[in-house]
């Protein structure tokens, strides 16, 4: 007898999404299935959206943020097996089904994480279209197993929460960071899948500079779990991309070098560039070959900008850490479920 799957879908102001993402949940091959919405008390029509195709909708008492909205579902949930899937995202057909196999055959797997298609599920802007090559190919290229979790599609047992704990509210108000910390407490004891397998498409980010500030203050919440584990996570976020991020600022700090020295002081901002750019030759190569040359340069410039912001995060977080016991101390364990 297949296990029930709970479908869980956070939702806070996504109603130019929430159709799409519940009808793709509704078109699922697999079964028996529940759905579950809840809404951190949005104001826009996303509850109006939800009730008008027959979703199970629960409200929060408060705005407490993703993490807060996924707790809420857990407890609401009798699934054997639990699908985060957020507001934003229309998972694939067989998305559910190949999950559901996928932590059947191999029990050593706490969670299975989705992998986004190249191609936004909303064009909005020419922001969202590099958002969503790079995310794709910074997931491809880290498939396997990972210790970031991609919660924004994902499967992850029951039993498996419930030992872990629930997700960190207080972290979902800095930066977004609970799926980080969540993936380190996993992977802990479980390992977790990143794999194409499994497939959606994302209304990512269309505005450069929300972007780029979402990035910034991520990174910047990054630096206490690094700094506790002493090293990067697997997936994702890699030594040499963050090189290539600092690499970029390191760019933009030399460029008065120019001024100073002319042409010759050209040199060190170039050579900084160059390994910036080195650093995802791959990725550089893949948008090629979808897109052609004249997307490829706007990409460039794009991702030149969010590394910058990355880099310059890290440095603000290495500053916090260093001024701050409170901010040391961001990731400290919190109560499991199965304990209280």
């Amino acid at each position: 007898m297949k296990p029930l799957v709970s479908v869980i879908v956070p939702n806070y102001n996504y109603a130019a999404s929430l159709e799409l993402c519940i009808r793709a949940v509704q078109a699922q091959t697999y079964e028996p299935m529940e759905l579950i919405v809840v809404d951190d008390c949005s104001t826009d029509d996303s509850v109006a959206i939800a009730t008008r195709l027959g979703a199970r909708v629960v409200r929060t008492p408060a705005n407490g943020g993703v993490a807060a909205a996924r707790n809420l579902g857990v407890e609401l949930a009798r699934g054997e097996v639990l699908v985060f899937v957020d507001s934003d995202v229309a998972p694939h057909p067989d998305a559910v089904a190949r999950s559901v196999e996928l932590l059947a055959a191999d029990p050593s797997l706490g969670a299975v994480c989705g992998v986004h298609d190249p191609e936004p599920l909303i064009r909005d802007s020419l922001v969202e279209e590099y958002r969503a090559l790079q995310y794709h190919y910074w997931s491809i290229s880290s498939e396997g197993l990972i210790t970031f979790l991609f919660s924004a599609m994902c499967a992850i047992r029951r039993e498996v929460f419930e030992e872990v704990g629930p997700f960190n509210p207080k972290l979902n108000r800095i930066a977004m960071t609970e799926e980080v910390d969540y993936g380190h407490r996993l992977t802990q004891r479980y390992g977790m899948l990143l794999t194409s397998a499994v497939g959606a498409r994302h209304d990512h980010d269309d505005r450069l500079f929300g972007l780029m500030r979402k990035l910034f203050n991520r990174a910047r919440a990054r630096v206490p779990l690094y700094a506790a584990r002493r090293r990067f996570g697997r997936g994702f976020e890699t030594p040499q991309r963050a090189g290539g991020s600092l690499a970029a600022l390191a760019t933009v700090a030399a460029l008065p070098l120019a001024v100073l020295f002319g042409p010759v002081g050209l040199v060190v901002p170039t050579l900084a560039l160059v390994v910036s750019l080195a650093s995802d030759a791959g990725m550089y190569r893949f948008v090629l070959r979808r897109r052609g040359p004249l997307f490829l340069a706007y990409f460039t410039g794009v991702h030149f900008l969010v590394n910058v912001a990355i880099a310059t995060g890290v440095g603000v977080g290495v500053l916090h850490w260093l001024c701050s016991a409170r901010f040391r101390r961001l990731y400290d364990p919190i109560v499991p479920v199965a304990a209280m």
